[in-house]
């Protein structure tokens, strides 16, 4: 299962403690980035998301709860729609309805 995990810095937070947040974390093995497939940050910082690959709710939570004193988390779980396969199912969808 896929997740996006979008983030916002809390207020105070400056980029000097997200790094040092990071690289402790990740010396620490607890970002798991086998499990990261994606990790953007939107234009201007302070925020972005994650994409990350578990079957686990709960791994989730242990991944992000690290950060949670520097950043809120707004988490859910995702599913991709291939946009050909997709369209030709509302196609059968809308016709079947008929």
């Amino acid at each position: 299962m896929l997740w996006y995990c979008r983030f916002r810095w809390n207020e105070g937070t400056r980029a000097e403690d997200v790094r040092r947040r990071v690289i402790e974390q990740h010396e620490a093995g607890t970002n798991n980035p086998e499990k990261i497939k994606g990790w953007y940050n939107l234009a201007g910082g302070g925020s972005g998301f994650l994409l990350i690959e578990s079957d686990d709710p709960n791994e989730i939570t242990e991944i992000l709860q690290p950060y949670m004193d520097l950043v809120s988390w707004d988490v859910h779980a995702i599913y991709e729609l291939p946009y050909t396969k997709t369209v030709e199912r509302f196609r059968q969808q809308l016709h079947a309805a008929v």
